[in-house]
């Protein structure tokens, strides 16, 4: 799996970085297959918004989140993400 972290108006820390790659391992256990995820991390004023784009085979997710603090915006948008991955599973075995 590749992963890409960008930042505009941030600063990318190696916090960060550990923070997301840390998080990023409950999507890794639901799916194997993933290719690629781009997160995109952006400042503006007092918002701290969060993107990120997972690429499975044959499928793409994308997640954004806006709040106050950029650590809580990173797990908002990895739940989300667990949450599609999760349901697109369920809904391959049923089909």
């Amino acid at each position: 799996m590749r992963l890409t972290i960008s930042g505009h108006h941030v600063e990318v820390t190696d916090g960060l970085r550990e923070h997301i790659s840390k998080k990023l391992r409950r999507v890794q256990r639901h799916c194997d297959t993933i290719d690629h995820i781009e997160f995109v991390l952006v400042v503006e004023r007092a918002k701290h918004k969060a993107e990120a784009n997972l690429h499975l085979a044959g499928a793409d997710f994308f997640a954004s989140e806006t709040l106050s603090d950029m650590y809580p915006a990173i797990d908002s948008v990895i739940d989300k993400l667990d949450r599609q991955v999760t349901d697109h599973k369920r809904k391959q075995r049923t089909h």
